[in-house]
């Protein structure tokens, strides 16, 4: 009974996100250019102080840091012994250093730090720990970093060409194209979908680590308060930058949203 409920629950928030992103998909499809024109304010846009460029900054920076955990952990993984579990953290940390010294460039040098604090205080909470605990968690991670932000945001930047607000010159902006409508292939006219949203949202699998918590738990409700509140906030700083539209960053936050769901089920059937 409780794997039926379990079940019907999962479709259900499925059902709800898909509805949910067609409706604001058609909405956005008609109101991208006025939302952009409404919200981007270019003073704002070139105070280095704006929350907006913060999240152009900073915004991808965690996703990075997630990502190496799980790489860490399901290479780690692969080890019986404890501390050779650790050996892909280390290196992990090494390339961090590396990104700092050698390439010199500031998004480098920010994922540089991301990887070594991160990795070190992975190592040290976790240091009696099997690292093999992890692995279905960090699984998940590792796929939806590959189908999302690699795969489904950089191929379909490339195939729609679509131009970005801040980018649009014309009297009237004439350049401006719904999403639906896309120019085609183009290396340089990048907007849809974001990839910073993408990154933003490498966090929603955490939320299965949570699930089965009671809803006063507050670790659950820390988790799920800071999990969507850094998505939604990557998100709304793109498009306050005029960087995206609404339904590039719409398209991204559907994409991680159903393939969580999507690798959740398959990897909780094959838990079962």
């Amino acid at each position: 009974m409780s794997k039926i409920k379990t079940w019907s629950g999962i479709k259900k928030i499925a059902f709800i996100a898909l509805i949910t992103w067609l409706i604001l998909a058609i909405i956005f499809g008609f109101t991208d250019l006025a939302i952009s024109i409404a919200v981007v304010d270019e003073i704002a846009v070139a105070d280095p102080n704006f929350w907006g460029n913060f999240g152009a900054e900073y915004g991808e920076i965690p996703g990075y840091a997630l990502i190496a955990l799980a790489l860490a952990t399901l290479l780690g993984s692969l080890f019986t012994n404890l501390n050779l579990q650790k050996i892909p953290a280390y290196v992990g940390i090494i390339v961090g250093i590396l990104f700092i010294l050698l390439i010199g460039d500031e998004s480098y040098t920010n994922i540089g730090w991301s990887l070594i604090i991160s990795l070190t205080i992975y190592i040290i909470i976790t240091w009696k720990k099997d690292w093999k605990n992890y692995r279905r968690i960090s699984g998940i991670i590792a796929l939806l970093a590959v189908i999302n932000p690699l795969l489904f945001v950089q191929i379909t930047k490339i195939l729609c060409g679509r131009i970005r607000f801040r980018d649009l010159t014309h009297p009237g902006y004439t350049e401006f194209t719904p999403w639906f409508l896309p120019p085609g292939l183009s290396l340089e006219d990048q907007s849809f979908p974001s990839g910073h949203t993408a990154m933003g949202w490498m966090f929603l699998p955490m939320l299965i680590a949570v699930k089965d918590r009671k809803n006063s738990d507050p670790l659950r409700i820390m988790t799920i308060i800071l999990v969507i509140g850094w998505g939604l906030f990557v998100g709304f700083s793109r498009i306050a930058v005029g960087a995206h539209y609404a339904s590039d960053v719409l398209f991204s936050t559907g994409a991680a949203t159903i393939v969580t769901i999507f690798l959740y089920t398959r990897f909780y059937k094959k838990q079962n």
